[in-house]
């Protein structure tokens, strides 16, 4: 009870509360955004381990309500190549990320959010077939930036979100591969030392304002509606992404 009260009364928390709050709302009706939301709120607050530590506690629980769905959705071999892609590559991401100081980790984390909604906006696409070693490939990719700087969604989210799947599957493939690369990375860090109980309780503890925030993006989701929701979750990455930056302090 000692070390709840201690993390309640840490400097910031509510403020993490409150992202990690907008973050499963994001990640509930649009299937991804919770790292590029909630990372540069967190690393402003925490540490580089320890906003990474909150994120994947967090983000193991809340979006389980929307996983059953997502599942039936789902291109299955897809999420398959991507996630052994990214087991290979995350732990050469963490060891990237111990050698980085928490400035590096704040810019690397505010700027491909910032770099990735460009991407988007600017109507990237790709109209091509997803061949399985582009899909690896783009595994990979996810895994080394989920180690360095806990954002494995941005390659994956090119890949998909300008690919011609429906928003659904799109929706579904994110969502899964998202869950299945915080496994590995909570293995990673584990296996290096780098888990820490207090961040472990933190991001346990936020986990409740994420899994509701999850549960209400999940029932406003309707698929005639995600020009809307790609917009809104546009939106708030970008504010996140910014308010993250270390310019601004």
């Amino acid at each position: 009870m000692q070390l709840i009260a201690q993390v309640i009364a840490a400097d910031g928390f509510w403020i993490l509360v409150i992202a990690a709050a907008v973050a499963g709302l994001v990640r509930g009706f649009s299937g991804f955004g919770t790292a590029m939301v909630y990372l540069p709120v967190a690393g402003q607050i925490l540490s580089p381990f320890a906003a990474l530590t909150t994120l994947m506690i967090m983000d193991l629980i809340g979006p389980l309500p929307n996983i059953p769905a997502a599942l039936r959705t789902s291109h299955k071999a897809d999420i398959l190549r991507l996630s052994l892609g990214a087991l290979l590559a995350v732990p050469l991401g963490v060891l990237m990320l111990g050698l980085i100081e928490p400035a590096v980790f704040r810019y690397g984390v505010s700027l491909i959010a910032l770099g990735l909604l460009l991407l988007l906006v600017g109507g990237f696409r790709y109209h091509g077939k997803l061949q399985p070693r582009m899909i690896y490939g783009t595994g990979a990719i996810g895994g080394l930036l989920a180690g360095s700087v806990g954002l494995p969604g941005p390659p994956v989210i090119m890949l998909y979100m300008a690919s011609p799947h429906s928003a659904a599957v799109i929706r579904a493939n994110i969502m899964i591969y998202l869950l299945l690369c915080d496994l590995v990375m909570i293995t990673v860090l584990h296996l290096n030392g780098y888990l820490v109980v207090s961040a472990v309780l933190t991001g346990a503890m936020l986990a409740v304002p994420y899994l509701l925030g999850n549960v209400i993006g999940g029932w406003l989701f309707a698929p005639g509606y995600e020009r809307i929701y790609r917009w809104v979750a546009y939106f708030i990455i970008a504010a996140s992404a910014l308010n993250g930056l270390p310019l601004f302090d």
